[in-house]
């Protein structure tokens, strides 16, 4: 995938007002970590995640994609009745149907005229929610579009805290699977994209490349009904090694399809899941970590929004300004991997 015609805007992003410690997590499952003779601090030592964030409860994936949404608008200086496409690209969802796009084009005030559809693909739906906007700009079918990305941790981390207080059953064995969960926050993210020939911003996205191992699409898996709420299990470890093995194909194509080296990449920023993914991730690519900017420690794994809001707020702190190149590096259950490059 290369592109020649597609700018980018700057992002807009909301973080939740709560912010929810590993420590405290670990407070209320005190009595399991007692029973199972876990040691207190385990949660943070294994992740390298400090805290996460929350919204106000009743909170839906719509509200946070709202107020990123128009924060992007407004940096992007964009108005909008200007929008021709609108993409939600989470995880979570207001509901079944319609799409969550429908709520979030109705808040932003979008016009009739603007596409608006969901596009979900586990952690990596804001990456290919870029790529699919992407051609359509290039092909002249838009103008302007907006991705929006609203993650809603609160149901997740709360049943899952349920679940492990209930189970009796549990041993140190059985309880791993549940603990990825507890890594999860929440978050949202907006990037306005443009066609350069109408709406030159000087950030261009340069192209990318994907591959999918859908061998392994049983090492992260979750859902739940309205009784229950949300559970997700996780094979992290074996998840760890096959999304890496999958992501080091993915960059071999990366930099044959732009020609891009290494050392020409001034900033990464990666779908966050813990520190040992990020070791092993660039340990194999062979990559500079001190390159790799981190929000991990503060957000967790917002799921879609972490590699966009991360990419974000170093924008924001100076850690990437322009004439630099970024890559953006997806790894997602399915197992699916997206890296995008962007000429900043």
């Amino acid at each position: 995938m290369l592109y020649s015609h597609v700018c980018l805007h700057n992002f807009g992003f909301e973080l939740p007002p709560h912010e929810i410690s590993s420590s405290d997590l670990e407070e209320r499952l005190a009595p399991v970590y007692q029973r199972l003779k876990l040691p207190q601090g385990r949660l943070e030592l294994m992740s390298g995640i400090t805290s996460r964030r929350f919204w106000e409860p009743g909170s839906k994936p719509s509200d946070g994609a709202v107020l990123a949404g128009r924060k992007a608008l407004l940096a992007a200086n964009v108005k909008p009745d200007e929008i021709d496409c609108l993409i939600f690209t989470s995880v979570c969802r207001d509901m079944m149907e319609p799409a969550t796009a429908a709520f979030v084009h109705r808040q932003l005030g979008l016009p009739s005229r603007c596409q608006l559809f969901d596009l979900s693909n586990a952690c990596l739906g804001f990456l290919n929610g870029m790529i699919v906007l992407a051609n359509m700009i290039e092909l002249g079918q838009v103008k302007r579009g907006l991705i929006v990305a609203g993650e809603t941790a609160e149901d997740l981390v709360e049943t899952t805290i349920n679940h492990l207080l209930n189970d009796t059953t549990l041993t140190r064995k059985s309880i791993k699977p549940a603990f990825a969960s507890l890594t999860i926050g929440s978050g949202a993210v907006a990037l306005v994209m443009s066609d350069k020939r109408h709406d030159d911003t000087g950030h261009y996205l340069a192209g990318g490349s994907c591959r999918a191992n859908t061998a392994h699409n049983d090492l992260c898996q979750g859902g739940g009904g309205q009784e229950n709420g949300t559970l997700m299990t996780t094979d992290s470890v074996e998840l760890l090694k096959r999304g890496v093995e999958t992501a080091a194909l993915c960059w071999q194509d990366f930099q044959s399809t732009l020609g891009w080296t290494p050392d020409s990449i001034h900033r990464f920023f990666c779908h966050q899941v813990g520190k040992a993914h990020a070791k092993l991730l660039f340990e194999t690519l062979a990559l500079d970590q001190s390159k790799n900017f981190e929000t991990l420690a503060v957000l967790g794994n917002v799921g879609s929004v972490s590699a966009p809001i991360t990419m974000a707020m170093g924008i924001d702190q100076q850690q990437l300004v322009s004439g630099q190149r970024a890559a953006l590096l997806g790894i997602g259950s399915g197992i699916n991997s997206m890296m995008v490059g962007v000429e900043w």
